[in-house]
């Protein structure tokens, strides 16, 4: 899927994911390759990026774990056409 991670900032990811597990505000969820349209609303936690290239240049991703995380105090996601767009604080 297309996945971007946008802040008040700047993109902080543009690209292919296999899978992300988001913080929603009724508890985490994941979004897969061709998820159903959805939007909701993230609480503060970390957002887990799987099926990226961890040899990114990222300032603000953590590649260590084995996968790319983000922590995130708040934010919104919609799922549409296997794009998934991240806008956080």
């Amino acid at each position: 899927m297309q996945l971007e991670i946008v802040s008040p900032e700047k993109t902080i990811f543009s690209g292919e994911a296999k899978s992300v597990h988001l913080p929603g505000s009724e508890g985490y969820f994941q979004v897969l390759n061709n998820h159903a349209p959805i939007v909701s609303t993230l609480k503060k936690g970390e957002i887990l990026i799987d099926g990226v290239e961890n040899d990114l240049e990222s300032d603000v991703l953590d590649f260590s774990t084995g996968r790319a995380s983000l922590e995130i105090k708040s934010g919104v996601v919609e799922m549409k056409k296997n794009k998934l767009i991240i806008l956080v604080d």
